[in-house]
């Protein structure tokens, strides 16, 4: 038998396979577009050329100190030119990035802290109160703690010896990084937002971050040299791979330290912002802001909006406002999106409400993830495309976490049968798109019938009075449990209990309608992720020991 010509001498060497590295993209930016301007904060701007210097400055340093390849580097930052910085400046060191969330207390960073084995910790003074808090309670040695001082900030307090732009000073701008020897390096390190307990380190390969930069481009179809602005935390999912996808891009990124209204739209019109991110609640921030705050608003704007279920409300009041939204799904260990909502030409003709419904969906694989799928998690079958029988969804490809940080057994679960199992539950509709019906732990199971809680919310967010909308199951002598609703109301506009009641009579089923409404501020994360946990124990669930 002869051999497959197509093997023989035919094998991979540095000339025809070069490890994927979301690396490689600040590179050829700088080299192409050098006098581009790349980040703006305030009233400072940075080119491509200026800002490979300083991640090339940023990974010598680094370096000099004695990091080396494997070892963590932390920051608690928020969205400033330094943590944008980092998403390169780190891994070509070697070592690998894990952005903190800098809403979380001082236990859970210590813990972070402590678990990935921080060697240097890059931080704000904004958080020092925090941060200052975490460090005591790490026993043995502290991470090195350099300070990012913000000349048009001043909160908080210098925790370290150095500041960022000495240290930086500290690197040589001619440094020589090279690729990780291996695509399946880890490049970053981002932990779950644990409800109770500790929350499980996630660990993203260069590989991975690679193909999700370039899918964001190609999934959501930007132009090049797009101005993006930054309402989605870069500690969140590492900016669900935005930082790389711009650079990838050549594109500007603009900073924005505290997500307000006024600060949003007052750069929207400043620098023609053409693209954003965020969760649900940012746009509902943005519909519902003063109308002098939108004035003079003459371009579209194009944003990705994520979350298990956007309510329709919030879909069409974008398209009111001129909000471009792409609905994209995905998780901390999908490296945020991994999932879209591919939009049809023919939508475009459909009423408002229905292109809503439509849009709403989580919809088909991003471009270079392998799958989306829905299965009965009981025998790992296909369930059928009839909108009604509902599976767990899963996904699988590349754009899927390496596993998670000491953690073998987790692991091993969330990988079982050969698919990452997310916990959502869903349909599939006859043109093959997933719908989200609820998280697993969040359906409502009322004298033996289940209950969606985000039917209910969707029903609750048409009502004009709300602006926020949760619900969890209670529990109830008669029936085991029962829907209880937490609403925030918009400000200046009043709802009684009575009122919210009717309006879920007429649109749903009686045993679906809330047997309590909660009014009050709804505990939220920092990424506007309603922390149903907490509702849970409100109201003594049997889910609120999760």
């Amino acid at each position: 038998m002869s051999s497959n010509p197509y093997t023989v001498g035919l094998d991979k060497n540095p000339a025809n396979f070069v490890p994927l590295s979301p690396l490689s993209f600040i590179k050829r930016s700088a080299l192409v577009y050098p006098d581009s301007i790349a980040v703006i904060q305030g009233d400072r701007k940075y080119t491509w050329k200026e800002t490979y210097t300083r991640t090339c400055q940023l990974a010598s340093a680094l370096t000099r100190r004695g990091v080396r390849k494997g070892d963590t580097v932390a920051c608690m930052l928020p969205n400033i030119a330094a943590i944008y910085e980092a998403h390169f400046g780190v891994p070509m060191s070697g070592a690998v990035l894990n952005t903190l969330n800098t809403r979380l207390d001082a236990e859970a960073i210590a813990f972070q802290l402590e678990h990935a084995e921080t060697s240097v910790l890059i931080t704000d003074p904004e958080f020092s109160k925090t941060v200052k808090a975490a460090l005591a309670l790490l026993p043995g040695k502290k991470p090195l703690v350099i300070d990012v001082l913000d000349p048009d900030f001043h909160e908080g307090e210098q925790l370290g010896s150095l500041d960022y732009e000495s240290f930086l000073g500290e690197g040589d701008p001619a440094f020589e990084w090279k690729l990780p020897d291996d695509e399946w390096d880890a490049i970053s390190l981002n932990y779950t937002s644990g409800t109770t307990g500790n929350p499980k380190g996630v660990v993203y390969h260069h590989r991975g971050a690679y193909l999700n930069a370039a899918s964001n481009i190609i999934s959501w179809g930007m132009p090049p040299q797009t101005v993006y602005l930054w309402t989605l935390p870069m500690f969140h999912c590492n900016g669900w791979c935005f930082p790389w996808t711009m650079a990838a891009n050549t594109g500007t990124s603009v900073c924005l330290r505290k997500v307000e209204t006024a600060a949003i739209y007052a750069l929207i019109k400043e620098h023609h912002i053409t693209h954003m991110s965020g969760a649900p609640i940012i746009y509902g921030m943005l519909i519902n802001a003063p109308q002098e705050q939108r004035a003079g608003l003459a371009h579209k704007i194009y944003g990705l909006i994520a979350g298990a279920a956007p309510p329709a409300a919030i879909i069409e009041g974008c398209d009111r406002i001129g909000l471009d939204i792409t609905h994209v799904y995905g998780l901390t260990e999908t490296y945020g999106p991994a999932a879209v909502c591919a939009k049809h030409p023919e939508w475009e003709a459909e009423p408002v409400h229905q292109r809503a419904v439509l849009n709403g969906r989580q919809g088909v694989s991003y471009h270079l993830q392998e799958a989306i799928v829905v299965l009965d998690p009981d025998t790992m079958k296909p369930v059928p495309r009839d909108g009604i029988t509902m599976g767990e969804v899963m996904f699988r490809g590349n754009i899927v976490m390496k596993g998670y940080l000491k953690n073998p057994k987790a692991t091993a679960e969330s990988f079982a049968g050969g698919w990452f199992h997310t916990g959502d539950l869903a349909v599939v509709h006859a043109d093959g798109y997933v719908k989200i019906k609820d998280r697993s732990k969040d359906v409502i199971i009322s004298g033996g019938e289940n209950i969606s809680s985000l039917e209910v919310e969707e029903v609750l967010y048409r009502h004009p009075a709300v602006i926020i909308a949760a619900v969890v199951a209670k529990p109830d002598e008669k029936w085991g449990e029962v829907p209880c609703a937490f609403i925030e109301l918009r400000e200046g506009v009043e709802a009684t209990e009575e009122d919210i009641i009717e309006h879920c009579r007429a649109h749903l089923a009686r045993f679906k309608v809330p047997k309590q409404i909660v009014f009050g501020m709804i505990p939220k994360t920092s990424t506007g992720k309603i922390q149903k946990y907490i509702l849970r124990k409100q109201v003594n669930s049997a889910l609120a020991i999760e």
